[in-house]
């Protein structure tokens, strides 16, 4: 990956459309008034990462908490055999994990899925900031309730749907993720999984999966062609995936 300083991106803070909604634009309002030499040095910097790159290695150590700034990752879970459990799609503005601001060892991986940029801040300037702005305490709070509300849907979605409706699931959870960060025309949204991703996060292979995406089709629910998802009866996908 490609490491860049804190000031070659500042604009890029600045203008980041995923700032107000994001922990980090949180983080970053909290030390509008800090003075240059009030911080920590090195306390923000910035990595690129390529398609299919290696972002964070599991059981290995980091002083910094990443957060997704363009692009699309994914961490996951490698068996020695080499399968792989896909924990969770991360889109901009979402924290690797909100439990590595209180712990520096990643239990996961993280891989760029697309071309990605990717914001480090030090773990021990969180650490101040969490002590002494309620602001950063209650975001950082929100990002784990979050994170544990997703890991106990998809829990339950592997443990108890169909092949059928665990993909109609992550269909419609990433959807309503990629709704909030831009806008949708026509029910097209941007989304650049391939058919062995959908398999690694729901526990299928990707010959189950293709066979799913073509019953789907035949059925006139949606089509999934270079990269968008086409949504042609969104209720029909919202029935046979909702855990509600």
């Amino acid at each position: 990956m490609a490491k860049h300083s804190e000031t070659t991106f500042a604009s890029t803070c600045v203008t980041c459309p995923h700032r107000e909604t994001g922990f980090c634009g949180t983080l970053l309002e909290s030390s509008s008034g800090d003075s240059k030499a009030g911080r920590q040095p090195g306390w923000q910097h910035f990595v690129t990462a390529r398609a299919d790159e290696q972002i964070v290695v599991r059981n290995q150590a980091y002083d910094d908490v990443f957060v997704l700034c363009t692009g699309w990752a994914f961490r996951y879970f490698q068996l020695s055999d080499g399968r792989r459990q896909i924990l969770k799609f991360l889109l901009p503005g979402d924290l690797f994990s909100p439990i590595a601001i209180f712990e520096g060892t990643f239990h996961f991986s993280v891989k760029a899925l697309t071309d990605a940029q990717v914001s480090g801040f030090a773990r021990s300037e969180i650490g101040a900031k969490c002590l002494a702005n309620p602001n950063v305490q209650s975001a950082i709070a929100n990002s784990c309730i979050a994170d544990n509300r997703d890991a106990t849907e998809l829990l339950t979605a592997l443990g108890q749907l169909s092949a059928e409706q665990r993909i109609a699931y992550l269909l419609l959870h990433l959807m309503q993720r990629v709704a909030t960060r831009n806008v949708i025309r026509e029910q097209r949204y941007p989304f650049p999984l391939r058919q062995q991703h959908i398999a690694d996060a729901v526990g299928l292979t990707s010959v189950h999966v293709s066979r799913v995406f073509s019953l789907f089709r035949d059925r006139r629910i949606l089509t999934l062609s270079e990269g968008v998802l086409q949504v042609s009866n969104p209720p029909e996908l919202e029935r046979i995936g909702s855990l509600r």
